[in-house]
């Protein structure tokens, strides 16, 4: 059908804006060095990474309570949510999005972006 679009494709631009929302909402909390991955094809983990840094635990918290906030007042809840302890590294896991919150000297020993270096970067506001 002419003009139709495919549910596949609707649901891939949901998960994408939402990457991207995650993204403005952790610089919004100041995050830098923040990317987002499109992980599809490379990984069966998630479709896209978002991955940020805070400069210490207060800041990191806020970060992840900022995203987690307004993810639930969409009504989408992360599936599992660990590191909020430490906040040395916070997961996020939203099913075929993923947010990782690290310190820096975290963020530099596992070297996510580095490991996911294919991955396409996806440009945030």
């Amino acid at each position: 059908m002419k003009g139709v679009i495919p549910l596949d494709s609707k649901i891939d631009r949901r998960i994408k804006d939402m990457a991207v929302k995650a993204a403005e909402l952790a610089l919004d909390k100041k995050a830098s060095n923040v990317v987002v991955l499109d992980l599809k094809g490379l990984s069966t983990i998630a479709d896209y990474f978002v991955i940020c840094s805070g400069e210490n635990r207060a800041q990191i918290r806020a970060i992840a309570e900022s995203i987690d906030e307004h993810f639930s007042g969409e009504k989408i809840q992360p599936i599992g949510k660990e590191g909020m302890d430490t906040a040395r590294w916070v997961l996020m896991d939203y099913g075929d999005m993923v947010v990782h919150i690290f310190d820096e000297e975290t963020r530099t020993f596992y070297n996510l972006d580095k490991f996911w270096m294919d991955a396409k970067r996806i440009s945030v506001n």
